[in-house]
């Protein structure tokens, strides 16, 4: 004697070998013996064997035409053997009975369960809504085979196309064009984005890196909205001091300059002058709206993305030949010990004489030329006479630059040990680029600039003199800001944002803020609003500033400003490294000197610096050498969808690079990160990274 039984939402089937009150003993083909609650019991058999009649039904069942079926069904609840016996004959046999209830079980849009082998046909209305969904899916079905069958011939429909970036890493995982590409990817065998790029969906790799950066954070779109630059305040009161600018000569958002007074007086007094586009930016304004979105400028080689309107950039840059609205902090030194004496904040208009540019300027104004009595002398005859700006300058340059660097000499007393840097900035020039924005297809020159160029250092101690003071004075009124602070220079010990102002131990300052850069960073420009109540109001500032204590709202705005400048800065890096490896592409390289920064260990490989490229690169073969070992490389195979390129050491070179602890913090961050996709090839993870190769 057999039993048929459910379990689990299966029909299984087997001899039983004993009976008590409530269950029955079964043996199944497997030899598993389980017990069966009797009210599971769906039918008892002598013959034939369950393996033999699970398979006889199984054939039967597809001739049981549901549409008919469900028609003429009794309009009351029936059991699967009344229903054989309805539809086959009245003499049904045991197969016939189990087929009709195989066949009712797996249509539950015409037929639904009443109990234990018992059903009721569905309403009709239920059964058309039921046929339309199954149609719909057959359709959709028939459509993703078609696209896949067209991404693995080579073309990609355009409705994947047009969702390529929301298919790789924000898919809907029921969507169609998603199943189509993982159908096709599965088919052929090959990772995703290299059966995308055969299929042309990827145009190219620099396209590729772009609109994945905006789908991730320009999803809308990077222009902007229709605005009015408000104007600036007419009543303010023009200073009388002559400013001048230093920026590399692709600035157009000039944030900063400097005036110099009291030459030969005994005392000195520095004017740094910084836009104020919160004079007339009103909090949760529309403008103000626009740059909390964005946050920050984006920067790349060859292009940028502005934080504001450039309508707005152009009314408050410090453009040369005007007078600019500025937020102003004069600081009066003693002219022989270089001692401060006071400082004054001021809202006013500031005279920009000259815009100097140091990417055509820094070959003049080197620690000699400064030092020296002939402003007229250039370094080098070829390089040819010295600007008549600068020959004008020449004296506040130079006192400029002996106080840098007493000013960099005192912070470095408090930061316990000098500043220093090893390795050179590196700079991009696109040659043949034809829009506002880059396609990948231009020629990439790399150059190099000295870090800390005498230029440089002028700009940046005279910003951390601002940035540090600001923040102080904020902090004394009871007015809150937004800080960087760093608690000390131990490993691991990183910068982080506040509202507190606590000491930054890598500047060797007391505390800082951001405030000299308002047209590009937003932090800046919600410490301008701050500084402004602060000139207005004094003592009563922390009454009526924008933002009040314990606001959290700066919360708010530390937390999105540090998410999307790392997503720009991480967006930089990656460009940066794209057009080095076009370079080393277009200039056939094929080996590089470099210097070990990170030793093979763990089953991770080495990781290598080159010499005069900004190329950090994983490479294989350097053994046990260790950090700071100089390595020649051979270069492999360059994945440009990957930012990857394949290394291995050939050579261990005699001599070795220095390098300062300064560098330390950026050798640990080198790389760009794994391409990560969402395209799930494996159903039991949630993502897949992949590469084109």
């Amino acid at each position: 004697m057999y039993l048929l039984f459910e379990e689990a939402g299966k029909f299984l089937a087997g001899r039983i070998l004993s009976e008590a009150d409530a269950s029955t003993q079964v043996e199944l083909d497997s030899g598993k013996r389980v017990k069966v609650k009797k009210n599971n019991a769906l039918l008892s058999f002598d013959k034939p064997t369950p393996q033999a009649l699970l398979a006889r039904a199984q054939e039967i069942a597809p001739e049981i035409e549901l549409e008919l079926a469900w028609e003429f069904a009794p309009e009351d609840e029936f059991g699967f053997a009344e229903f054989a016996k309805d539809y086959f004959s009245a003499d049904a046999d045991t197969a016939h009975q189990v087929a009709a209830l195989l066949r009712l079980y797996e249509a539950p849009h015409y037929f639904r369960r009443a109990g234990k082998g018992r059903f009721k046909k569905a309403p009709q209305e239920t059964v058309q809504l039921a046929l339309a969904a199954i149609e719909k899916k057959r359709q959709t079905q028939l459509q993703i085979e078609a696209w896949a069958g067209e991404l693995a011939n080579g073309t990609t429909p355009e409705p994947i196309a047009q969702q390529l970036y929301k298919i790789l890493f924000k898919p809907d995982k029921n969507a169609a064009e998603y199943k189509a590409v993982v159908e096709a990817a599965r088919t052929t065998q090959l990772p995703p984005l290299t059966l995308l790029q055969r299929a042309g969906a990827i145009r190219s790799d620099y396209e590729f890196h772009w609109q994945r950066f905006l789908f991730d954070q320009f999803p809308k779109g990077y222009g902007f909205a229709t605005t009015s630059a408000p104007k600036p305040p007419a009543d303010l009161p023009l200073a009388q001091v002559e400013a001048f600018s230093i920026d590399d000569s692709n600035t157009t958002e000039i944030d900063d300059a400097l005036s110099i007074q009291g030459l030969g007086t005994g005392e000195v007094t520095l004017g740094i002058h910084i836009a104020a586009p919160a004079l007339s930016i009103e909090k949760d304004s529309a403008l103000d709206q626009i740059a909390r979105a964005r946050l920050s400028t984006v920067y790349m080689p060859g292009a940028k993305i502005t934080m504001l309107p450039d309508e707005v950039v152009q009314t408050y840059t410090l453009d040369a030949g005007r007078a600019n609205p500025a937020l102003s902090l004069y600081v009066r030194f003693d002219e022989a010990t270089l001692e401060p004496l006071d400082y004054d904040t001021r809202l006013e208009q500031v005279t920009t004489v000259h815009n100097l540019r140091h990417d055509k300027i820094d070959h003049i104004v080197t620690q000699d030329w400064l030092g020296s009595s002939a402003a007229t002398t250039a370094p080098a005859p070829e390089q040819g006479p010295v600007p008549p700006e600068l020959v004008q300058l020449h004296p506040q340059l130079a006192f400029l630059f002996r106080l840098a660097q007493e000013l960099k000499s005192r912070r470095e007393v408090i930061r316990g040990k000098p500043e220093t840097f090893s390795r050179p900035d590196y700079t991009f020039h696109l040659r043949q680029q034809t829009g506002d924005f880059p396609d990948g297809s231009e020629t990439v020159e790399i150059g190099t600039r000295k870090r800390g160029a005498p230029l440089d250092l002028m700009v940046a101690e005279c910003m951390i003199v601002a940035n540090s003071h600001w923040g102080s004075w904020l902090g004394g009124l009871g007015v809150p800001a937004i800080y960087r602070s760093q608690h000390s220079l131990a490993p691991g010990m990183k910068v982080r944002m506040g509202i507190k102002p606590l000491p930054h131990a890598g500047m060797g300052v007391a505390c800082y803020s951001w405030a000299t850069s308002p047209l590009r960073r937003y932090v800046d420009l919600v410490n301008q609003w701050q500084i402004i109540a602060a000139v207005k109001n004094g003592q009563t500032a922390a009454l009526v500033a924008p933002f009040k204590p314990k606001d959290a709202e700066l919360f708010s705005i530390i937390s999105a400003f540090d998410a999307a400048y790392t997503a720009y800065n991480r967006y930089q890096n990656d460009m940066e490294r794209y057009w080095t490896l076009r370079y080393v592409q277009q200039n056939g390289i094929n080996e590089l000197d470099a210097a070990i920064i990170k030793d093979a260990q763990g089953g991770e490989p080495a990781v290598v610096r080159a010499d005069t490229l900004p190329l950090v690169v994983r490479v294989m073969g350097a053994g046990d050498m260790a950090r700071g070992s100089r390595v020649r490389v051979k270069l492999g195979e360059i994945d440009l969808l990957a930012l990857d390129v394949n290394a291995t050491v050939i050579a261990r070179l005699d001599s070795s690079l220095e390098s300062s602890e300064d560098d330390s913090e950026e050798d640990e961050a080198p790389l760009s990160e794994s391409l990560t996709i969402a395209v799930d090839m494996n159903p039991e993870a949630d993502t897949a990274t992949t590469t084109a190769g």
